[in-house]
């Protein structure tokens, strides 16, 4: 259901279903056989997770320029930070060292973002960098080139997603292969 913008009505909270929906969409995306075999993403427990926290960089930047969004952004990320604690549990980790790698998470996800917020502001090459540093272990920068190209890609076709798409998760990322293609 659409709600007209009411600056005294606050839209409905996101659901548990839409926040999965675009959660697994973030997911997917950052699973792309693609980014591995092809854009050089070490396929490694870190390099997933660093795929993983660049999707979550490109949807959160969307909707932090909707004024509708701190909640379903504030579920997203929430929903993020279940997902890594559950799968930490998952892989055996201790109670006790669970927090302190959550931290590391925290520090790892507030660190690359403000690396690829700074970057946008630089231009198409600080971003390459960025993503070369951060996800590509320093290597590649002719693929994270490519993957910066992808990036802003991801970025435009989230940029013409209304709220009301964003929101419900009838957006898709754009395919890794056709990354610069729009450019």
């Amino acid at each position: 259901m659409l709600w007209p913008f009411n600056r005294f009505r606050k839209p409905p909270a996101p659901t548990r279903s839409t926040i999965e929906a675009i959660y697994g969409m973030i997911v997917t995306q950052a699973r792309e056989p693609l980014f591995y075999r092809d854009l050089g993403v070490p396929d490694t427990v870190n390099g997933r997770f660093d795929l993983l926290l660049l999707h979550l960089w490109l949807v959160l930047r969307r909707l932090k320029s909707s004024e509708a969004a701190p909640e379903l952004s504030q579920a997203l990320f929430d929903h993020f930070c279940t997902d890594m604690d559950d799968n930490l549990r998952e892989m055996g980790v201790g109670d006790l060292t669970v927090p302190k790698r959550m931290q590391a998470f925290g520090e790892a996800f507030y660190g690359r973002t403000a690396a690829y917020d700074l970057a946008l502001t630089d231009g198409d090459e600080a971003l390459a960098q960025a993503l070369c540093k951060n996800i590509l272990n320093g290597q590649h920068v002719e693929k994270a080139r490519a993957l910066a190209a992808y990036a802003k890609d991801a970025l435009a076709a989230l940029a013409r997603a209304d709220f009301a798409k964003l929101s419900s998760g009838a957006w898709r990322f754009p395919a890794p292969q056709t990354a610069g293609a729009t450019a």
